[in-house]
């Protein structure tokens, strides 16, 4: 049987999946939807489950990502065509917003948050 907190993360994940845009990331696109989402990923995620944000250093800056119940959730690791070496350093929701700004935030999470709510009225 899997964790209650698994299936959670797989309902934030379908919620993002149907939420990234234009809107969430300025790097976004349809090719790679997740493209830029990590900062603002890893603070919605964070909204909706707690846990800590972590960061790993690559070629391009940081990548934020989020460790929840003793496991790695990276849920904008499909952005990479390279595999990430991880060395989770412990991170913070300001360095987080740093990636992004509040009105990608705020779309994100409230966008997020409807998705959310429709799927558990299923």
């Amino acid at each position: 049987m899997r964790d209650s907190s698994m299936l959670e993360i797989e309902f934030i994940l379908k919620a993002l999946k149907n939420s990234w845009s234009i809107n969430s990331s300025s790097k976004w696109s349809k090719e790679n939807p997740a493209k830029g989402q990590c900062g603002v990923t890893a603070l919605v995620v964070h909204d909706q489950v707690g846990g800590e944000i972590l960061k790993t250093k690559l070629a391009d800056g940081w990548h934020f990502y989020n460790f929840i119940n003793g496991k790695r959730y990276d849920l904008t690791a499909s952005q990479f065509q390279e595999e990430i070496l991880y060395i989770d350093v412990p991170s913070s929701r300001n360095e987080a917003f740093s990636d992004t700004n509040e009105k990608q935030y705020t779309y994100l999470k409230n966008t997020v948050a409807k998705h959310i709510f429709a799927q558990y009225k299923k």
